[in-house]
């Protein structure tokens, strides 16, 4: 007999204005189900959602990882794609993915290469670009890790295999809403830090991680991962990309001293 089609859940989180949640969902619409899991968007976030026939819910936000094991949750397809709103994936990898399922996978875990848009340019070097993000996976098998902040990632014992198609990222088209993001995420990480004891008290540890880890940094991704090779784009990114690893050891360090 042939192989059994596996059936697919995509899973995504909202938690503000999602402008993209559209484009998203009409990617993707061809999946078995969709799941959107609402923290308090301020936009017609639902309302799109079920528009595209999606299962929504609303839980307060408790963190990126825990909101994004919720919509795992409420999955119910034996395969789960794992986006956020701002992440389409390309024809050629939807094809790839709907391939791989009306098979037998060899892994039950897939990295995807993820090709990220900042500032109206796609970034493909500087260590940007393959982006891999293990983000397709058997239902049950992976959780997200919580209460790590923003950088949260799915947590997935045993061997991966890896798509060749495209996740587009959508991720900052203006300045304003980069460093907005930059701001906020730092932030998080910051008391992170803190609370790990990660807060640069002694002089080396705050050179290190003020000054020098942000400059080595930049020098590494913009001139040895070729970096210039994006344009004025890739170098507002990796100096601002710096300035961000700046920012949250600088505020772990006023955390640290009780000024935050």
């Amino acid at each position: 007999m042939p192989p059994q089609r596996k059936t697919l859940s995509i899973a995504m989180i909202a938690m503000n204005e999602e402008a993209n949640l559209p484009r998203t969902l009409e990617s993707v619409k061809w999946a078995d189900e969709i799941v959107v899991v609402d923290s308090g968007s301020r936009d017609q976030t639902i309302e799109i959602a079920k528009s595209f026939g999606a299962k929504t819910s609303y839980h307060a936000f408790g963190g990126h990882g825990e909101q994004k094991n919720i919509a795992l949750d409420l999955c119910s397809s034996d395969w789960i794609l794992l986006l956020d709103a701002d992440e389409v994936p390309t024809p050629e990898l939807q094809k790839e993915i709907r391939d791989l399922l009306a098979g037998e996978p060899k892994f039950d875990a897939y990295w995807i290469p993820r090709l990220n848009r900042y500032f109206g340019k796609w970034i493909r070097h500087g260590g940007f670009y393959p982006d891999r993000k293990l983000r397709l996976f058997k239902r049950g098998t992976a959780r997200l890790s919580e209460g790590v902040g923003p950088h949260s990632t799915p947590q997935f014992a045993g061997p991966r295999g890896e798509l060749r198609g495209d996740m587009l990222h959508y991720a900052y088209p203006t300045m304003g809403i980069y460093l907005e993001h930059m701001n906020r995420y730092s932030s998080e990480i910051a008391r992170l830090l803190d609370q790990r004891g990660e807060n640069s008290r002694g002089l080396l540890p705050f050179l290190w991680n003020t000054v020098l880890n942000p400059t080595a940094t930049f020098v590494y991704n913009y001139f040895f991962r070729l970096g210039f090779l994006d344009g004025r784009e890739g170098l507002i990114l990796h100096i601002n990309h710096s300035v961000y690893i700046h920012w949250k050891y600088i505020k772990a360090w006023r955390l640290g001293q009780g000024k935050e």
